[in-house]
């Protein structure tokens, strides 16, 4: 009795429950190593279309005109673009660029048929980002190396991006670039009251990372990454050579500085004295914990679990204080910005501002920090006019 032939063809469930089916298919020998092609096809609504599709497969290998089937999409070409582009750089910057084209590019150009893609149709997803985003010009390249990688694999020959016309008349729209636009840094005396403020609150550990922000520069990330062999209370240093990242998964990880450089700053007395105090306590509050915190590379500043705390959580605590006591708003990096500003005001030349926040190039300082304070401003223009004597 001849045996019954066993089919390839499985099914298989979907989390909504609904069935579907697969198969695995002999596609031939790889002429490049002389190896066995094999395939697993899914996704069949029947076991009939999977059943054809099989046939088919089948026809085309013994004729020998079987051909694997290429990227056709946008979608598709991005997934085999981004699985190149996640080898060439951080994760913290994988991550953030693969949420750019989630929220902003696929939902966009994500079914277009590759080869159908014209100038036009960038034109206008362009014109979209530029009315609703401040940094449109990156997703505009950003979806332009999609079809760069396209090129390269021969499935277009020109990339409609490099001809399309950037729009300017939503600049002042997108960027604010207006009168009333709020400052995001305090004067001397702001920063005096809201370090007040934080003091008197039940958050000692608030108080420490935003003082020590707002009298370092220190990036917010570098500040959560820090620990205590960073720091000399000696000779009143502070050592900057990592900082905090947010990879895949939302998994907190240590990497280089932004710029892969480190640098030592000093610091004032009274800094490093809440520092030396925060010291104390921390240790005091993780021994009840049963944690402790004498290890070499101790965190400053960590969480319930003595991990690291969470970049989002200084946005609460920052947002809080400013509520309570009624204070001009600022993020936390403006307190990167408070420094700058008043080590101008304070006389500091342009290089040593730019060496004290780590900027690998002195344009980086002059482009994003050319914001001092008012009080700078205003004695601007009475050097001015008592130079003048007119």
């Amino acid at each position: 009795m001849a045996k019954k032939k066993v089919s390839p063809i499985k099914s298989y469930k979907l989390k909504s429950g609904e069935t579907r089916y697969e198969f695995p298919a002999y596609l031939g020998v790889d002429p490049l190593t002389g190896k066995q092609k094999r395939t697993l096809k899914r996704g069949f609504k029947t076991r009939k279309e999977a059943e054809l599709a099989l046939a088919r497969i089948k026809l085309d290998v013994a004729n020998g005109t079987y051909q694997q089937q290429r990227a056709e999409t946008y979608q598709e070409v991005y997934d085999l673009w981004v699985k190149q582009y996640e080898k060439t750089v951080e994760e913290s910057t994988y991550v953030k660029t693969t949420g750019l084209f989630k929220n902003h590019i696929l939902p966009k150009m994500g079914t277009y048929k590759i080869e159908k893609i014209h100038v036009d149709v960038c034109q206008k997803h362009v014109d979209e980002w530029a009315s609703k985003l401040k940094k449109y010009r990156m997703v505009k390249a950003y979806a332009a190396k999609v079809l760069d990688f396209a090129i390269k694999r021969g499935y277009i020959q020109t990339n409609p991006f490099a001809l399309i016309d950037l729009p300017t008349k939503y600049s002042k729209k997108v960027i604010g670039a207006d009168e009333d636009k709020v400052e995001n840094f305090y004067s001397r005396e702001q920063l005096k009251e809201f370090l007040s403020c934080l003091e008197r609150e039940n958050n000692h550990k608030a108080y420490v990372l935003f003082r020590l922000l707002a009298f370092s520069g220190m990036r917010k990330g570098e500040a959560l990454a820090l620990t205590w062999n960073d720091l000399n209370f000696t000779s009143n240093e502070l050592r900057i050579n990592k900082v905090i990242s947010e990879g895949k998964f939302n998994r907190l990880y240590i990497k280089s500085t932004k710029t892969g450089d480190s640098r030592t700053i000093k610091m004032d007395d009274k800094t490093m004295a809440i520092l030396k105090e925060w010291k104390k306590k921390q240790k005091q509050d993780y021994f009840i914990l049963g944690i402790n915190t004498m290890q070499p590379k101790q965190l400053v500043f960590s969480n319930e679990k003595n991990d690291f705390v969470k970049p989002q959580k200084t946005i609460k605590w920052i947002d809080q204080i400013q509520k309570k006591y009624k204070l001009s708003k600022i993020t936390t990096h403006g307190l990167r910005h408070t420094h700058c500003s008043l080590l101008f005001e304070a006389g500091a030349s342009l290089k040593e501002v730019q060496d004290r926040l780590g900027h690998s190039d002195v344009k980086t300082t002059m482009d994003v920090y050319t914001h001092v304070t008012q009080k700078a401003k205003d004695e601007a223009i009475l050097k001015f006019s008592s130079y003048i004597e007119m």
